[in-house]
């Protein structure tokens, strides 16, 4: 595009692209210093060691699989020998001289092994694949704990930033309120009490704001050690969408949302995959009353023919095997793999009853939750226009230092009590959403078995 476009046809078109590309660098790096919740997850599921440990054990479980399946197929294994010595061994038989033992011996074996029926291998795999499908639940479940884990660090580093402003303004306010006083005292219009007072009220705030920030550093500390990222330190943190969704005043049918829990819940779904398993080693033990067939081969290579006279042989064969008294081992690892399995089952039965009991308690909690905010909102409105009147009659000398920080204290503590209590409605959303099985973005699972 040339110069004359921009001076003949749109002469203002100029001056946007090169502010524009001025401000893109800065705009840039504004966007790269704020840290979503969302990106905050992506963190720790891409750095945190529990999620690394989750992706492994779900590896180590599919090596589990492939290794009961190996019962299914052949072995083949060669072995090489040299032997030096120390004399030689001939025979003559009908005038041809054999020799029996050279100096140097060679010899070689390819063996080939199969078993072509065990039925005890069957449900060991089945049991193996139904462990691998519960081990991808918990992965998921532990990565899904990890992220909460981000969220509520994220949350509480959010609140304490706010409480850190809420501490600033209390000492703005205080130090205002200190310059009145004095001012006022200069002038004779009131006694050293009232300086006194704000000079209290002024060191208090100054020390409660050294405190906060002692929290805040904390917050953050524990916020980058979930991340594994240290420059999260230098980044401002962006309110969660999800907390519009909290606030929201909407009415939850209970029942439907134990029912999706139950269904989606991958520590649940583990369990469930595990009572699985359990029962699929309840058969193993019977069929091992069952013999088992295998077929071997053996292909042979020596420098030493012998009598023979063949330095090649091979041959095959059938092996059957038959336990037909063990002792009675296999009548007690009957029993006991029953009894385990019942076990499993109980523990899927307890956990599906502690999902109700969550997601019942989570309800209850969000909406008393919402309640304590409507409460909070009101109060910080009521201590900020309190707060604001005190401080005009001070200033008409209608009021004195003491009900300008009493004001002052008031509405500080009414801004903390309305971060505390959003700070309590996302931690209620989170448990709403752990307890049905959802992420803190509020996304479903996805387990491909």
């Amino acid at each position: 595009m040339s110069n004359a476009y921009y001076r003949k046809k749109r002469p203002w078109l100029r001056p946007v692209v090169i502010l524009s590309l001025l401000l893109w660098p800065s705009l840039a790096k504004a966007q790269e210093d704020v840290l979503t919740l969302e990106k905050a997850i992506q963190l720790a599921l891409s750095r945190n060691e529990r999620a690394i440990q989750a992706t492994e054990q779900v590896t180590a479980a599919e090596a589990r699989v492939l290794k009961a399946r190996a019962y299914f197929m052949p072995t083949i294994s060669a072995t090489g020998t040299y032997t030096r010595r120390p004399f030689e061994v001939t025979r003559i038989i009908g005038n041809q001289l054999f020799i029996v033992q050279n100096y140097n011996a060679l010899s070689s074996a390819a063996r080939f092994s199969m078993t072509l029926f065990n039925s005890s291998n069957i449900p060991t795999l089945r049991q193996a694949d139904l462990d691998k499908n519960a081990e991808e639940n918990t992965a998921v479940d532990s990565k899904q704990k990890l992220a909460f884990d981000v969220s509520n660090a994220f949350l509480a580093t959010l609140s304490v930033d706010q409480v850190m402003e809420a501490s600033k303004r209390r000492f703005d306010y205080a130090k205002q309120a200190l310059e009145a006083a004095r001012a006022r005292y200069a002038a004779g219009l009131v006694s050293v009490n009232d300086v006194t007072r704000a000079e209290l009220e002024y060191a208090i705030a100054e020390m409660g704001m050294t405190q906060v920030k002692g929290q805040v550093e904390t917050t953050w500390l524990q916020l980058s050690y979930l991340l594994d990222d240290e420059s999260t330190l230098q980044k401002k943190l962006q309110t969660p969408e999800f907390l519009l969704k909290a606030a929201a005043e909407n009415s939850l049918t209970v029942e439907p949302l134990i029912a999706q829990a139950q269904n989606r819940r991958p520590d649940l779904n583990s369990l469930r995959w595990r009572a699985r398993a359990q029962h699929a080693l309840i058969l193993e033990p019977s069929l091992r009353y069952l013999p088992s067939l295998s077929f071997n081969g053996q292909y042979t290579y020596t420098n030493e023919a012998g009598l023979t006279g063949k330095n090649f042989n091979w041959n095959v064969g059938l092996t059957l095997s038959w336990s037909i008294f063990d002792g009675l081992t296999r009548n007690a690892d009957y029993k006991e793999r029953r009894a385990l399995a019942y076990m499993a089952d109980l523990d899927v039965q307890s956990a599906e009853r502690k999902v109700g009991i969550d997601v019942r308690g989570t309800v209850i909690a969000l909406n008393n939750a919402r309640a304590s905010l409507t409460l909070a909102t009101i109060a910080q409105s009521v201590a900020k226009k309190n707060a604001s009147e005190t401080a005009e009659l001070y200033r008409q000398g209608l009021s004195q230092a003491l009900q300008v920080a009493d004001a002052n204290v008031r509405l500080f503590e009414a801004e903390v009590g309305l971060v505390n209590a959003r700070y309590n409605l996302g931690l209620a959303y989170l448990n709403l959403e752990t307890a049905l099985g959802l992420d803190p973005l509020g996304k479903e699972p996805i387990i491909e078995y």
